[in-house]
């Protein structure tokens, strides 16, 4: 299970504050592959990276006793200013890493992208942040319970290619997943449940199929 208690997410504007969950309390479980969806501008990548503790809570809590993967995928929780080295090392240090120069030295070795690993990552193009999510999933000595995946997709060359897919359908296999996909047959491929962003609120559905139908019936145009 992951615990959500009276949690409240929020962004500050000029009109005052946005809300991206409000107060939510959920026992969700994690015996099946989730989707969670929502439109464009809900906040699947803000509720992805709270569940990875790339981003906190303005009010309440997330626990739970799972270990629970760094977001992974093109928007991920890879912070812009801080390099990929820097990052790993961030990462490293979340999971328990006092020693974080093997996990740096995995993920730079897989990721091919040579001396941009030293530089910050706003400077990357899209596929080079993949390739540095991409490392994030094999670097550690251990499995997750859950993974946690944002619009994650094999990029770069066909070598490169070859090589994320062979892990991620290695790492698929190993753990459940919490995914955010644009793509419902790829949701549909890998989830068996489905997690709708509505109101501010989480809704817990057992079945994909009931998910999708919520979630199209709420945000039809």
């Amino acid at each position: 299970m992951i615990y959500f208690e009276q949690l409240s997410k929020y962004f500050r504007t000029k009109n005052g504050r946005h809300y991206v969950l409000k107060n939510v309390s959920l026992a969700l479980p994690t015996n099946k592959n989730i989707a969670i969806l929502g439109p464009n501008g809900v906040g699947k990548s803000t509720l992805i990276r709270l569940l990875g503790g790339a981003d906190n809570p303005n009010t309440g809590t997330i626990h739970s006793p799972l270990n629970i993967s760094w977001p992974l995928g093109l928007q991920g929780g890879l912070q812009g200013s801080m390099s990929a080295r820097e990052n790993v090392r961030f990462v490293a240090r979340i999971h328990g890493y006092k020693n974080t120069r093997p996990i740096e030295n995995k993920v730079e070795e897989f990721a091919e992208i040579g001396q941009f690993f030293d530089e910050p990552v706003k400077h990357y193009s899209s596929g080079m942040r993949s390739r540095i999510t991409f490392g994030l999933t094999m670097a550690f000595d251990f499995d997750f319970d859950i993974l946690l995946i944002d619009e994650l997709g094999a990029v770069g060359d066909a070598n490169f290619k070859k090589k994320s897919e062979a892990l991620l359908a290695k790492k698929y296999a190993q753990t459940k997943l919490i995914m955010v996909n644009h793509s419902l047959s790829e949701l549909k491929q890998h989830c068996q449940a489905g997690l709708v962003i509505k109101h501010h609120k989480l809704i817990y559905f057992d079945t994909l199929s009931e998910a999708i139908k919520e979630y199209q019936l709420t945000y039809a145009k």
